[in-house]
């Protein structure tokens, strides 16, 4: 006799705890540069944030990997960042540089953010794309809402744009740990918002992307990574019962151990700078794991794509395995690569 609750979704089944044969996949940035359909589609919308804005275009862009390749879940189009813009910051992307925004780098400048309410009037689009997508999508899909978790957030926040040792954000924490601390808060609240409207209007998992997670260290990662991911979860889980979610601290190393235990994830997903052996030995046993082949693999292609593949199927097949990249798919990446991969893991 079969349980009528338990879901059919093979990414839900994974979320639940099920080891499947066939791990289901999705991919990190799948709707993105390396698509000439997508290429298309954002030379339409004339530049990245009126893309994310427009309801249409942002779901033709989600679904177009959907329809290329099957893949076991959709994620939203959107940006980390709009939450920044939500909260009136100032948020532009430069040619070829990426994101820009203007600064938060002391308390005032953290009082004068909007209140967390006050979000869904700029994030009213994104939601629309959402209920787009619920009509649209095959029966089959699982679609994934998403938001940057606030330590990744804060790091753009503080310096203006992205840097490679979050630097700024760092120099913020000790100069005033208490301000930075109440930048967390507004940012959590805001997320709490965010993707708690984004499940009302049709996301069935969300993911909490903490690119930058692996810069903290000890307590800072305790204090502005950990415990505010928790938070978020248990809020989220508070309004929305089942709710699954999916925590990526990337770069988290040793840090990923215990990290679904201490903030209520359902998944942890692995960036490829951890083995996955070494993962199905520390980080699995706590259940749901995400990841994790290397990105260069969709450039370079070959036997060696194939064989890793396989390799990271059978490594977590003792445990419930989403596979998807260690990192986003990136633009100089050969579309024909992702197809080979789906052959491997679906043999």
């Amino acid at each position: 006799m079969t349980d009528a609750s338990a879901p059919t979704k093979t990414i839900l089944r994974a979320l639940k705890g099920e080891t499947q044969a066939v791990p289901p996949v999705w991919m990190m940035r799948q709707a993105g540069r390396y698509l000439p359909e997508y290429r298309a589609t954002r030379a339409q919308a004339g530049d990245f944030l009126s893309l994310c804005y427009n309801p249409e275009l942002a779901a033709e862009v989600t679904l177009q990997p959907i329809r290329r390749y099957g893949f076991d879940a959709a994620i939203l189009f959107a940006d980390i960042l709009l939450i920044g813009q939500a909260l009136g910051v100032k948020l532009w992307f430069a040619e070829g540089e990426g994101p820009r925004m203007e600064t938060v780098t002391d308390a005032a400048g953290v009082a004068a953010l909007r209140p967390a309410a006050e979000v869904h009037e700029t994030l009213a689009p994104i939601y629309e794309t959402l209920k787009i997508l619920t009509g649209a999508l095959p029966r089959e899909t699982t679609l994934i809402g998403f938001a940057g978790a606030p330590w990744t957030v804060a790091t753009y926040l503080v310096a203006g744009r992205g840097t490679k040792d979050q630097g700024p954000a760092h120099d913020f924490i000790a100069r005033d740990r208490d301000g930075f601390a109440a930048l967390i808060s507004v940012l959590e609240a805001a997320t709490v918002e965010y993707l708690s409207a984004q499940v009302e209007a049709g996301a069935e998992v969300v993911k909490l992307f903490d690119s930058w997670a692996g810069s903290l260290r000890g307590q800072d990662f305790d204090d502005f990574a950990l415990a505010p991911t928790r938070r978020i979860i248990a809020a989220l889980k508070a309004r929305h019962p089942g709710l699954p979610v999916i925590a990526f601290p990337r770069e988290a190393g040793e840090r990923y151990i215990g990290f679904a235990r201490a903030t209520g994830a359902d998944c942890v997903a692995l960036d490829n700078s951890v083995s996955a052996d070494w993962a199905a030995a520390h980080v699995q046993k706590d259940g749901c794991v995400q990841g994790n082949l290397a990105p260069h693999h969709m450039v370079e292609g070959g036997p060696a794509l194939t064989a890793e593949t396989k390799r990271i199927v059978q490594t977590f097949s003792q445990g419930p395995h989403i596979f998807n990249l260690g990192h986003g798919i990136t633009p100089d990446a050969n579309p024909d690569n992702v197809q080979r991969m789906i052959d491997a893991i679906r043999g």
